[in-house]
């Protein structure tokens, strides 16, 4: 008898899939409805093969979570679809079928599922927080009043798009300095461990007459090979304990106001927080959400912890029938010519506007301290790993030089 894959709607919401023997697939949706339950898919299982057990284990370890990209890509096939005039559900169904990832898939699936049991599209995406932001949730259900989501879609995608741009770039400034930071580690380990005790039989016993730094290095080289099961445990224990420290309230605004307190990174991070801060700001504005919804999002999406208390500061003082730019004059962390700015759109009332031309200004403003800091840490890096490696092959060959004179 022919094993089927079915996914099912419970009566309490809740999806399940399973595997279940029958004569044909209409045979196992009827046996599926007899449980009282909504029946999504019936699909025919492949011989030998049945996702139960450890291999059903195996199978959801090896399953990556769905990323930025794939809610980028859903974004934009669903506005053109909707554009087009397929109704949502129609959409959903096909957007479904196309996606090959399979754990976005069953999200497709059931965000589905929600809009065919007459639940709200926003409502059922605030379901899956770890996939659709605040913002996104917020912007889609401001369309769902105006009546304009395929024309959000297109501006949520386009949000969307230049966060990854962003992220991407500060990614990629990064991976350069921690290659060579990472080389010059390796090497300098590995001088300290297989090369110089080679020279301990050469150097043994004339300790009186070496140079300070090869008597260091020997001491060094020394602790390295007999303690380093404790010094590799300490690193660990070293490592886990500011990871745990990270986490906490404390740990993380500490962390969040040395980003910009760094002399060649400060300027870096300022304009990434503004950015990202101003451009949510903007979008939520322009879509219509609630000004006082507009700031505690826009809060939370900063990303940084003395951002976001900016933020909820402006959100209370906003709460109590203030104006934005009020309690931002206090504030250290924005220019005060953004601020001026932003009180001159409150008056116009084109604030949306004159936060997105903010945003673009700081965009391309964050292009260049990517560029900066990443020309400025290229050659400190190369100067750092060259001074090291030289310094301990000096502190090797000047000994031997100097006994060689004493010889002759």
């Amino acid at each position: 008898m022919p094993s089927y894959k079915y996914q099912v709607k419970a009566s309490d919401g809740k999806i399940r899939t399973g595997i279940l023997s029958a004569d044909t697939a209409a045979s196992a949706a009827a046996v599926l409805r007899n449980q009282g339950v909504h029946v999504m898919s019936v699909d025919q299982a492949k011989e030998g093969f049945t996702q139960t057990g450890f291999m059903k284990v195996l199978s959801d370890l090896n399953s990556k979570k769905p990323t930025q990209k794939n809610v980028l890509d859903f974004t934009t096939q669903l506005a053109v679809m909707i554009r087009a005039g397929i109704n949502l559900r129609a959409a959903l169904d096909g957007i479904a079928d196309q996606t090959d990832h399979k754990m976005f898939r069953k999200v497709i699936e059931e965000l589905k599922a929600d809009v065919e049991s007459g639940r709200q599209f926003s409502d059922a995406l605030a379901k899956h927080p770890k996939l659709f932001s605040p913002l996104y949730v917020n912007m889609v259900r401001a369309s769902e009043m105006s009546g304009s989501f395929s024309d959000m879609l297109v501006r949520i995608a386009g949000y969307i798009g230049q966060q990854i741009e962003t992220r991407k770039m500060v990614i990629g400034a990064s991976i350069y300095p921690a290659i060579i930071g990472g080389m010059a580690v390796t090497v300098t380990i590995f001088l300290m461990t297989f090369v110089l005790p080679k020279f301990y039989t050469v150097f043994e016993g004339k300790e009186d007459v070496l140079p300070w730094a090869t008597n260091f290095l020997m001491m060094l080289s020394q602790v390295l090979l007999s303690q380093w099961p404790f010094l590799v445990g300490g690193l660990l224990v070293f490592a886990g304990l500011f990871f745990a420290f990270s986490k906490t309230e404390i740990g993380a605004f500490w962390i969040d106001r040395s980003k910009l307190t760094i002399p060649v990174l400060k300027n870096l991070f300022r304009s990434l927080y503004i950015t990202r801060s101003l451009q949510t700001m903007g979008q939520l504005i322009n879509a219509g959400v609630p000004m006082l919804d507009t700031l505690r999002i826009t809060g939370d999406i900063s990303g940084n912890k003395l951002f976001e208390g900016m933020w909820r500061k402006v959100h209370g003082s906003v709460k109590q029938g203030r104006k934005i730019a009020e309690p931002l004059q206090s504030s250290t962390l924005l220019p005060k010519s953004v601020v001026q700015m932003i009180a001159a759109g409150e008056e116009s009332g084109k604030l949306g506007e004159v936060l997105d031309e903010i945003s673009v200004y700081y965009g391309q403003q964050l292009k260049d301290h990517i560029k900066l800091v990443t020309g400025m840490i290229e050659p400190i890096m190369i100067i750092l790993m060259g001074s090291v490696v030289g310094f301990i092959a000096m502190a090797i060959i000047l000994p031997i030089f100097k006994m060689s004179q004493i010889v002759s």
